[in-house]
């Protein structure tokens, strides 16, 4: 007997997962994130383990995609363009290879294939006689859209392959399939473009791919920067490799681009400690993954172990915690930095993202705002990768209902109440009472920061409260602290009170550099601090620069040199410098030990780190450098000499490649070293 209220629930969740399909698959705007969707198909598919005979070719079970667009002339496939089944943690992932076991022994010592679940678009290559034939989409994995025009205009996709190849002849037919994507670096530089150009910036990667791939003027395609990785051989008419792994060294060899990310497993161990690796490498990447895709090496094993409904069972997908959730902005909040910049902050409806209950995300400035047309009470999508802050993407337009208040710019500080101000030529507004109690808390949090003064103990609870008794009203103060003023004070016993003491007291032996770091300049950071501090000896010196004498120093434009002369020139910094030196903060130039050699192959170099090196903190290897006479870069460029790379580099070592700049490891620059 059926149910009527669970059947009209399976019916209902039918329709929705198919509007959701369309929405995602052939209008490229998805209303509701992955893990959602993610959610409401496994429920779907409890429904139809339960009651087997509910199941009907409607079902989004049975299909693997949805109807192509028809705007694009249609292109059958050779075979189904199949979707995988999901895991979502180990326990999923142990579960499907027993189940495997179950079905065929010989799995219990099977090689695996691992690789990066790309976050992009499926598409199928046609090669014939070895020439680009014909591109199209997975549509609904029978029959797809032909988007030949715009493939061609991806230049990582090879336009011929050689026939002739040693290891392999290529079949007269071939049909490779791959994920169509923008790299994390392009889509950055994209949407600047965007922007500059007084354009809307684009929401996220995927979207921005699948949309571009769909174009019906592949000239506006041809503008995008596409890129492709293939990972298998769809179908041939001819011999093709035995194994996944010699498929990707196959496709490799005769000029297809494949992820150097995937991995060869000789054992199912090595399956788990790549899936757990990959949490934190995936932030490594310069491209979006949502996951891992676990292969059977065998392909004849593959072949043998069958379906279940649509999906292969010899592979399978596992899925990452979600990175972007859908949520609502109840508010927008500002923060006022050290230099008085307001920051606007999105107040939202808690939500969990990877894990982690989010309540605020960054809005980067006003004019993200205004750019994105973000609107008290709209839905918003909202990203979190990582260690980095959760930011807002950009509203989900389908939820409003015209109840949404549009942000206007405050007048006054939320701070102080005083007046705020757009610096002509910035994005930034500012408070402009440099007395705002919200600026000096800022101020002193970051002067005993790790990057300046480094003074343990002093973090921004202490510094609010050190205000909050009028201890503090400057940086200077800092060394004027007592036992008599600390003791007493809420959570402060006698050994805390000495601790924090003698943090203060050692803080003045810090380097210039890191001095000069700490008194927080406008636009002078570590790397510039650095730079000043190798020009001029010691503050009296750098005090009396003029621009014109800071304007031969290699990364300082006429903006920064202002803001240095006029720091200088303010009658309060003169002050707070005055007795700074009083109480004996006052760094020369550090000397030390290792001699600099101006012949050295380090001397006047750039540098850029990336990944975790074994003998190094960051902060001890970008001191050892410019100990040596090099200097260190956060960015890679042409002007960048070397790039040091350690355990899981970025996508920094990426673009060193791409510009032919040299890599070093860790045992080559310390070899380096002891030759100087």
């Amino acid at each position: 007997m059926i149910n009527n209220n669970l059947f009209e629930r399976y019916e209902k969740l039918k329709e929705e997962i198919n509007f959701h399909n369309y929405q995602y698959h052939v209008l490229d705007h998805p209303v509701i994130s992955d893990s959602h969707f993610d959610k409401l198909l496994v429920e779907l598919r409890k429904y139809e383990e339960t009651h087997p005979e509910w199941i009907t070719s409607d079902s989004p079970t049975q299909r693997v995609g949805i109807v192509p667009t028809s705007k694009f002339e249609k292109i059958n496939h050779p075979v189904s363009v199949l979707s995988l089944a999901n895991a979502f943690d180990q326990k999923d992932v142990i579960a499907w290879r027993e189940r495997l076991i179950r079905l065929d022994s010989s799995v219990a010592d099977a090689q695996f294939v691992v690789e990066p679940k790309i976050d992009g678009l499926t598409v199928v290559l046609h090669y014939k006689n070895g020439l680009f034939l014909q591109g199209a989409t997975r549509g609904n994995g029978e029959v797809g859209e032909d988007i030949t025009s715009n493939i061609r205009t991806i230049r990582s996709i090879p336009l011929k392959i050689p026939i002739n190849n040693k290891k392999i002849k290529i079949p007269v037919n071939l049909f490779v399939r791959g994920e169509v994507f923008i790299s994390l670096s392009d889509f950055e530089n994209l949407n600047r473009k965007m922007l500059e150009n007084g354009e809307k910036a684009y929401l996220n990667p995927r979207n921005t791919a699948a949309g571009s791939l769909r174009q019906l003027d592949s000239s506006i395609t041809a503008q995008r920067p596409l890129r492709l990785f293939a990972y298998t051989i769809l179908a041939s008419d001819g011999e093709i490799p035995e194994s996944q792994w010699e498929v990707l060294e196959f496709l490799k060899e005769i000029g297809f681009p494949v992820s150097e990310t995937s991995e060869l497993c000789d054992g199912f161990e090595q399956v788990l400690e790549l899936s757990e690796s990959w949490q934190s490498r995936r932030d490594q990447l310069n491209f979006e993954v949502d996951g891992i895709v676990i292969k059977i090496n065998d392909l004849y094993l593959d072949k043998k172990l069958g379906f279940v409904g649509k999906d292969p069972r010899g592979s399978i997908a596992m899925k990452f915690p979600a990175r972007e959730e859908i949520t609502r902005l109840s508010e927008i909040g500002i923060n006022v930095g050290r230099t008085g910049v307001l920051t606007p902050y999105a107040i939202l409806e808690p939500v969990e993202i990877g894990g982690v209950v989010v309540k605020q995300a960054t809005l980067h400035n006003f004019d993200y705002i205004f750019e994105k047309d973000i609107r008290v009470g709209d839905h918003v999508l909202v990203k979190r990768a990582g260690d980095v802050i959760p930011y807002v993407i950009g509203p989900v337009l389908d939820f409003r209902n015209g109840r949404e208040r549009v942000f206007k710019v405050p007048d006054q500080c939320p701070t102080c109440g005083s007046h705020v101000q757009q610096v002509i030529g910035e994005v930034a507004w500012y408070c402009m009472n440099t007395a705002c109690p919200a600026q000096l808390v800022r101020n002193l949090e970051y002067f005993v920061a790790r990057t300046g003064m480094d003074i343990v103990g002093m973090g921004i609870k202490i510094v609010e409260q050190l205000v909050e008794e009028k201890l503090l009203g400057d940086v200077a103060d800092i060394y004027r602290l007592s036992m008599d003023d600390l003791i007493g004070l809420e959570g402060f016993a006698t050994k805390k009170a000495e601790n924090l003491l003698e943090a203060i007291e050692n803080s003045k032996q810090k380097p210039l550099n890191k001095f000069i770091t700490a008194l927080g300049i406008k636009g002078v950071g570590e790397v510039m601090a650095s730079e000043l501090a190798r020009t001029f000896s010691n503050l009296d010196k750098l005090s009396k620069a003029t621009e014109e004498q800071l304007l031969i120093i290699e990364g300082i434009g006429p903006n920064i040199a202002t803001q240095i002369v006029e720091w200088f020139e303010q009658e309060r910094n003169q002050q707070i410098l005055r007795k700074l030196k009083e109480v004996g903060v006052w760094p020369q130039i550090e000397t030390d030990n290792i001699t600099r050699n101006d012949n050295s192959p380090i001397t006047g170099k750039v540098f850029v780190v990336t990944g975790t090196l074994a003998q190094y903190s960051r902060n001890e290897i970008k001191e050892l450098i410019e100990k040596l006479g090099g200097k260190i870069s956060s960015s890679v460029s042409n002007k960048t000499d070397f790039v040091l790379v350690g355990e899981n580099p970025g996508s920094k070592s990426d673009k060193a490649r791409e510009l032919g700049v040299n890599i070093l490891d860790e045992e080559t620059f310390e070899k380096m070293v002891k030759e100087l």
